[in-house]
């Protein structure tokens, strides 16, 4: 239907009432950026350099003041490459304590790691965190393991922690068990 059949639609016949449908430019969930069209982007440079670049632009400084808050330059360091280290992952489940996960230094644990009670692949983003001297704490959403006898086992998995650069922090493999009790 063209713009000027549908204002006809909207206009014509009393009282009459017609919904218009609605469109999105924006991307959605399922539009990922793998349409091959990929962000350039400029030279790397360290935080310090970031911060000092523009410094006469009143709201450059802010924009930039209020993503990276009060982070003290000088504890940062000149790194191209900041240091992101994930030290735990931690399960989160109703009716039962929280299961700590410490990440060992190779990434990967020995034998079987946790017990799910009654997978599959998933992409979440985590957001943009500015530098600070205390750790970070994340919580992804809820997600319900499959139940059921075909669903129990053993299982391996592998977790990717990737920065926006496809720079891998952190690559996990691990084994869990899905039960009907948590024993």
């Amino acid at each position: 239907m063209g713009l000027d059949e549908e204002k006809e639609a909207t206009t014509g016949g009393e009282n009459e009432e017609h919904n218009k449908s609605e469109s999105s430019f924006c991307v959605t969930e399922n539009e990922d950026d793998e349409d091959g069209a990929k962000l350039e982007l400029g030279p790397p440079c360290s935080l310090k350099e970031q911060l000092e670049k523009d410094k006469d632009d009143e709201s450059l400084r802010r924009w930039k003041e209020q993503l990276l808050g009060s982070v003290d330059v000088n504890d940062v360091g000149e790194t191209l490459h900041p240091e992101v280290k994930i030290t735990s992952l931690s399960i989160v489940s109703p009716g039962r304590d929280d299961i700590v996960l410490p990440i060992p230094e190779d990434g990967n644990p020995k034998g079987l790691w946790f017990t799910l009670k009654e997978v599959d692949s998933a992409k979440e983003m985590i957001g943009t965190f500015s530098p600070q001297s205390e750790p970070y704490t994340h919580e992804m959403p809820e997600e319900t393991t499959p139940s059921g006898m075909f669903a129990r086992g053993s299982y391996t998995a592998k977790s990717k922690f990737v920065d926006d650069d496809d720079k891998c922090h952190l690559e996990i493999n691990y084994t869990f068990d899905i039960r009907k009790d948590w024993a």
